[in-house]
């Protein structure tokens, strides 16, 4: 036994906080069917434990010493994520310019022991369980002196496992666990290729929660639920809801239970639908496992939708196992909501999904966890809250798949979700994976691991109404035999949900079928008109699975935090550098090259840091707004565009590439274009056919529209106006218009706005575009699977010459706490490409937050009002900063 006193002091004097290692006066669980984390850990490497890391059977025991020891009161979390939760080390300091390199790896190169002490209550006919659920890579695992399992049956970052401890526990408990040092060529683990540096620890340690279960003589498995909808749903129609679980005899001897369940409407299901309950006696013989179901018709379900298309009405379930005489056994939960989703290839084979009967095109980005694995419920709902901001319908997760909790939150505000395993290690060591790092293929038991991982992420996503789909390959489909297991995995569980081979085309099993997914980039720059030359490579035509324009440049107070002020200068002085804050030294994106060549080619030689970050928000707008915008209104081509996951949506660290919004949270030039390109009802402009698309993304907007058309020049002299008179109809999207008279007399540069509005005049999109006389010249024919070179650019070097704008700025705020700022341009030339901050009274980014609309463009005379939004947690704004192309940076107080 162990404490740790601290000396505290506060306004109403010192007090003594005494922390005890041992168990609380109460037993961690108590009752059958209930499960407890391990709710804090100490933790040592082991050539620091003395005894206690060389031997478990002593570490386990209880009351050993481990006051000398790290203590995190986290239930989970990697070596590294412990250490800097007991203040050890400060990611501030880690992140900012290269100091990860000075993290001491050595470390981290042995095995760690994490320990902890808890009470039971154990008596006759109770049953315990020890239950896994990661820990990366391999773990041996001791309780109270005796071995549960060893680095060979513990094995596999997402293998979850559950032992019976029931002949091990006693009232005080010593747990402990050895962590061994994660390979990423050799493990099945959770690796980062070159998205950012390696985590000095490879991810190493009990990075999901470790669990203690008690049960009488029954224990139920996960609960697996189904659901059957008539599609195309409608309020009339019922559906069919079944609830699955198997039940395990522990005893010698048969046993007869009544098993029973019931589903109530939960979160946003009201009372429609009404409870469901199930009732019936089960025999279970000795030491067997019996499949246990029920089932109901529901005359009138609430139906779950994406955020878009409508609400998010989800149920709970129960299913309970007593004795006849009603001794409680077990019990197991899960929510769930009424909801179908499929996938067919079409005649291209490219993959459309369709949620509740309905054609789905698929927006979204790839999503990173902190590097550290550390997880934050709180910053995930804020970053889901983003992309529903952003008009996002879906993220993925590459092999990064997190937490129960992640899936809870997505269900509960509707944003759909892409799983599957990584690419690049030991996940794609195939024989024919010609991109291979690793020597290392794979064996017999690791095959045995990829089961159990499947098994146990399958199990755990089965419920949840959010899931869209699981890509068991990433770059490459797996083998024939680890697809074999796959599929039998997600059979076990009912699996509902589309399976897809992998998100490229390199391979497929006749079990899957086609994936229906291209990956062939581009991952680095390429002007806006490439996304419109439709099929070619990564252009707006099929489903691609990661693809983007390599933006995403964080503006200058989010660069302060992790640059110093020589990275800085690196920044915009030496454009071919490689820079830490970029991809690994290894990678292909090392270096801003290729982005800064179209630049400096385009927009002209940066004078300041300053004058670099705003042309680089310029073009992360304008790279991402095409993007999206090309997608989407390419939604109903002759090849639809049925699917988009931008790479990425954010970082794992603090980086300079690769994001819609940077690791603190701070929304820029690709934030902004991408919400521009993605509006629900939207009007955009195709760069290379001078075309106009009305594009509609809803479920149930419909009607006359009308899209306003003005060009100006540099000077403000329009040079065209017009009206287009168009139709609307759900989920579609057509070409009203050719701009190519419009924009015949374009001199040099000039600016393009499309309003939309509909039929009682309310505007439902405002988009301004900047256009060069000539588009950027693409050499199609040298395309790699990254980035399409240009051999011509666009010439933009007149933006640096316009005239000065004066906008005036008020600000209101309304009864719900969002602040509207009104922007008047006062000139007679346009106001280019504002944008504007909230901050506090420390002159500190407000964060996180969502504007309504942020760099924008004015034309003459021209009023606009924006709105912002502070999430949770965001602090108290004091003022708004302006700043535009042409217009001097202004304060204004609120």
């Amino acid at each position: 036994m162990w404490c740790v006193v601290k000396l505290v002091f506060s306004k109403t004097g010192p007090s003594l906080e005494i922390a005890m290692n041992g168990a609380s006066a109460e037993a961690l669980v108590s009752r059958p069917g209930q499960v407890a984390q391990i709710p804090k850990w100490s933790l040592q490497r082991q050539s620091r434990a003395g005894a206690l890391g060389s031997n478990l059977a002593q570490t386990s025991a209880a009351g050993a010493d481990v006051s000398q020891w790290h203590h995190v009161d986290r239930p989970f979390c990697t070596v590294v994520a412990c250490l800097l939760d007991t203040g050890l080390y400060n990611d501030t300091h880690l992140f900012f310019s290269d100091n990860l390199n000075q993290l001491d790896t050595a470390q981290f190169s042995e095995p760690w022991i994490y320990h902890h002490e808890f009470e039971l209550d154990p008596a006759p006919g109770q049953h315990y369980f020890l239950q896994t659920h990661g820990i990366s890579s391999r773990a041996d695992i001791f309780l109270n002196g005796k071995q549960i399992a060893d680095r060979t049956a513990q094995a596999g970052s997402y293998a979850g496992y559950q032992y019976d401890i029931t002949s091990v526990v006693a009232k005080a408990n010593g747990l402990a666990i050895r962590a061994y040092p994660t390979d990423y060529d050799r493990d099945l683990a959770l690796g980062w290729v070159d998205w950012n540096p390696q985590p000095a620890d490879n991810g190493t340690g009990v990075w999901r929660a470790v669990e203690i279960k008690q049960t009488g003589a029954v224990v139920l498995d996960v609960l697996r639920i189904t659901t059957e909808l008539n599609t195309p749903v409608g309020s009339d129609k019922p559906a069919v809801v079944t609830l699955r679980t198997k039940a395990r005899n522990l005893g010698n001897a048969p046993i007869r239970i009544e098993a029973s369940a019931y589903a109530v409407p939960a979160w946003g299901a009201g009372g429609a639908g009404g409870n469901m309950t199930w009732s019936k006696l089960v025999d279970i013989p000795a030491l067997s496992t019996v499949d246990i179901v029920f089932d109901a018709t529901v005359p009138n379900p609430r139906i779950w939708w994406p955020k878009q298309w409508g609400e998010q009405p989800l149920y709970h379930a129960t299913f309970s196992a007593r004795t006849v005489a009603q001794a409680p056994l077990d019990s197991v939960t899960a929510t769930f909501g009424f909801r179908t989703v499929t996938s067919k290839l079409n005649s291209f084979n490219d993959t459309t999904f369709y949620i509740n009967g309905l054609p789905f095109q698929v927006i979204g980005g790839g999503y990173a966890p902190d590097m550290f694995l550390r997880w934050d419920a709180k910053r995930w709902e804020r970053e889901l809250q983003y992309v529903l901001d952003l008009g996002f319908n879906t993220v993925r997760l590459e092999g990064k798949n997190q937490h129960p909790e992640l899936y809870d939150i997505a269900d509960r505000l509707g944003v759909m979700l892409m799983v599957g395993w990584e690419c690049c290690d030991k996940w794609e060591a195939w024989s024919y994976n010609d991109h291979l790092s690793t020597k290392y293929l794979w064996n017999d038991a690791d095959y045995s691991i990829a089961n159990a991982s499947m098994v146990h992420e399958a199990a755990m996503l089965q419920p949840h109404p959010s899931v869209l789909t699981f890509l068991i390959g990433s770059d490459f489909a797996p083998d024939e035999r680890a697809t074999t297991l796959y599929m039998n995995a997600f059979r076990a569980v009912n699996w509902q949900t589309p399976i897809i081979a992998a998100a490229s085309k390199r391979g497929s099993s006749p079990q899957t079928g086609p994936s229906g997914l291209k990956m062939e980039g581009p991952y680095d720059w390429v002007p806006s008109n490439y996304w419109w030359d439709q099929t070619r490579v990564g252009s707006a035509f099929g489903f691609g699975s990661e693809l983007g324009a390599g933006v995403g440049t964080p503006e200058l107070s989010s660069l302060q935090r992790f640059l110093s002020p020589s990275d800085l200068e690196d920044l915009w002085k030496r454009p071919n550098k490689g820079l830490f804050h970029m991809s690994t030294a290894a990678s292909s994106f090392h270096t801003r090259e290729i982005y800064n060549t179209a630049l400096w080619k385009r927009l002209g030689a940066p004078v300041s840091l300053e004058d670099y970050i705003q042309k680089a928000q310029m073009s992360d707008y304008e790279a991402t707004r095409s993007q999206f915008e090309a997608f989407a209104a390419n939604w109903n081509a002759r090849r639809p565009a049925t699917g988009l996951i931008y790479w990425m949506l954010t970082n794992a660290f603090p980086s300079l590439h690769w994001n819609i919004w940077d690791y603190y949270m701070r929304p820029a030039g690709s934030f902004f274009g991408a919400k521009v390109g993605s509006r629900l009802e939207h009007v955009a402009y195709d760069y290379q056919n001078k075309a106009v698309y009305l594009i509609n993304r809803s479920q149930d907007r419909s009607g006359k529209r009308t899209v306003q058309v003005q060009v100006i020049d540099t000077a403000g002299k329009v040079l065209y106006s017009g009206n287009v008179d168009a139709t609307t109809t759900p989920n579609t999207s057509k070409n009203i218009t050719s701009l190519a008279t419009a924009l015949a007399q374009n001199p040099n540069v000039v600016f393009l706005r499309l309003v939309l509005t509909n039929d009682k005049g309310v505007v439902l999109s405002r988009n301004v575009y900047w256009l060069a006389k000539s588009l950027d010249t693409l050499d199609w024919a040298k395309s790699d699977w990254y980035y399409t070179p240009v051999s011509r650019y666009s010439d933009y070097t007149a933006l640096n010459s316009l005239a000065p704008a004066v906008v005036s700025i008020t600000t209101t705020k309304a009864t719900d706490g969002s602040i509207n700022v009104t922007l008047e341009n006062k000139s007679d030339v346009p106001a280019f490409f504002v944008s504007l901050s909230l901050v506090d009274a420390a002159r500190e980014d407000v964060l996180p937050l969502t504007w309504s609309d942020n760099y924008v463009t004015l034309w003459p005379r021209e009023k606009l009002t924006v709105t912002a939004n502070v999430l949770q947690g965001g602090g108290v704004p004091a003022a708004v900063l302006v700043v535009g192309k042409n217009v001097a940076q202004s304060s204004v107080s609120l």
